[in-house]
């Protein structure tokens, strides 16, 4: 009979956990952020987004397409309010569209 251990983590949890200590909880959340625009966005307009970071709090998200940036400028409150509502208010308190 196989026993289970005290201290099992999930990979997640555990990623989670490394981040925290060596301080790449931005760099992680970042990626969820990506992923969520991946899901969101159409493929061709995921695709004219070239990085997402976090800096102090502020989204910054780097699109090459001029349209696209125009669009993500003037819907900033409503993405900024859906990343919010995904990943917790606490955690970011603007967005920066370059």
């Amino acid at each position: 009979m196989k026993r289970n251990k005290k201290r099992e983590f999930q990979s997640s949890e555990l990623v989670k956990s490394f981040a925290r200590i060596y301080g790449f909880e931005d760099k992680l959340l970042a990626f969820e952020i990506k992923d969520f625009l991946e899901e969101y966005l159409d493929e061709s307009l995921f695709n004219e987004i070239e990085k997402v970071s976090i800096e102090d709090k502020i989204i910054i998200i780097h699109i090459n397409s001029p349209l696209l940036k125009n669009d993500f400028t003037m819907r900033k409150s409503f993405y900024l309010k859906k990343f919010q509502e995904k990943f917790g208010v606490e955690k970011f308190t603007d967005l920066q569209i370059l």
